[in-house]
C-alpha cells in the first residue's frame, strides 16, 4: 500500500491498525504522539549487529532489507519491508539483548519508530493495542513457520514463484542478489531460474 500524496505517514500507520483493532480519536492522538518519524537514505544502516534495537519500524516509504551474516561473510535475507510493513528484530528489542541483524535501507526510506518505552505504555494506556501486537506476531511467527517449511521442502523454483506470487511489488523493487540471499541460492541461479520461466 502506497503513501498517496494527500495521506500522512500517521493515516498510513493507522490504517493498518484498523484492520485489527479500533481507535477512538484519543486513542489515535496518543498513538501517534507516541512515535517517532525516522528516515534512512540507499544503502544506510538503520541497525547493524551488537546494537540492541531501540524501535520497532514501521515503514511509510522506500523498502528496508534485515539481513545475518554467516560465518563465511555470506548474506541471509530474512525479510523485505516496505510501505505498510512493520519490522526489526524482535527478540532483541522485547528482550534489550544485542541483535544479530543488519537492517539496511535499500531505497531512500521513511518509517515510523515507536521505543520499547513508549510500547510498554501503549499497553498500559490503550490495553486493545496488546490484541493489535499479538496478531502481528503471530503473523509474523505463521510466516517464519511457512517459510522455514519451504526452505527444506521445495526447490528454489518453486520458492521463487511463491515469493512473486506474494510479494509482486517487491521483486521489481530489490537487487537480483538480494533476492537470491533471500530465497538461500546464488544470483547465478537465480538468474537461470528466471531464464527457464521466460521461456514457458
Amino acid at each position: 500500500m502506497e503513501l498517496h500524496a494527500s495521506e500522512s505517514p500517521y493515516d498510513l500507520i493507522l490504517q493498518n491498525v484498523a484492520r485489527f483493532i479500533d481507535l477512538n480519536e484519543q486513542e489515535k492522538e496518543l498513538f501517534k504522539s507516541l512515535l517517532k518519524k525516522g528516515s534512512a537514505k540507499r544503502k544506510e544502516f538503520i541497525m547493524q549487529p551488537g546494537e540492541i534495537t531501540k524501535y520497532e519500524y514501521f515503514v511509510t516509504k522506500g523498502c528496508l532489507k534485515v539481513y545475518s551474516l554467516d560465518r563465511n561473510g555470506v548474506e541471509h535475507v530474512s525479510m523485505f519491508a516496505i510501505e505498510d510493513f512493520w519490522t526489526g528484530d524482535m527478540a532483541s528489542f522485547m528482550q534489550q539483548q544485542p541483535s544479530s541483524y543488519f537492517i539496511k535501507a535499500v531505497e531512500d526510506s521513511e518509517f515510523l519508530m515507536i521505543t520499547k518505552e513508549n510500547f510498554e505504555r501503549l499497553f498500559k494506556e490503550i490495553p486493545k493495542f496488546e490484541r493489535f501486537y499479538r496478531i502481528l506476531y503471530q503473523n509474523s511467527l505463521v510466516s517464519y513457520i511457512r517459510r522455514t517449511n519451504e526452505g527444506i521442502s521445495l526447490t528454489a523454483e518453486e520458492r521463487y514463484e511463491i515469493f512473486l506470487n506474494k510479494y509482486p511489488h517487491i521483486a521489481n523493487r530489490i537487487a537480483q542478489k538480494d533476492l537470491a540471499a533471500y530465497l538461500g541460492i546464488t544470483p547465478e541461479f537465480l538468474s537461470m531460474i528466471r531464464s527457464k520461466m521466460s521461456k514457458r
